[in-house]
């Protein structure tokens, strides 16, 4: 399992600490891997961008209107987090009571 978020995001803290056996990638630091970038577009959306960020209040008009994973590739920081990949290739968006259900954490 995999978790990409950010190491100052209390809710990737949060699910990190409920999810130990987790592998976790800052994207930040470390990027997003293309592949898994792409999947996530498809299954999620735009809901994959997280346009109440403060990062997404800092672009212009003009880049907010860019296309997703243009947006993500060039912003690792506008993706919604934590984003959880499990080894199945099962993807989870987000820390909600539906993410822990799914993943067995209560």
């Amino acid at each position: 399992m995999i978790l990409y978020g950010l190491k100052t995001c209390d809710t990737c803290r949060k699910a990190l600490k409920s999810l130990p056996e987790a592998e976790f990638v800052d994207v930040r630091a470390d990027g997003m891997p293309e592949g898994v970038l792409e999947m996530a577009l498809a299954q999620f959306g735009t809901a994959l961008v997280n346009t109440r960020s403060t990062t997404w209040r800092g672009l212009s008009e003009e880049q907010r209107g860019q296309a997703p994973l243009d947006l993500l590739r060039a912003h690792p920081t506008l993706m919604k987090r934590p984003l959880i990949v499990v080894g199945d290739g099962q993807m989870h968006l987000g820390w909600t009571a539906q993410t822990r259900t799914a993943l067995g954490v209560s």
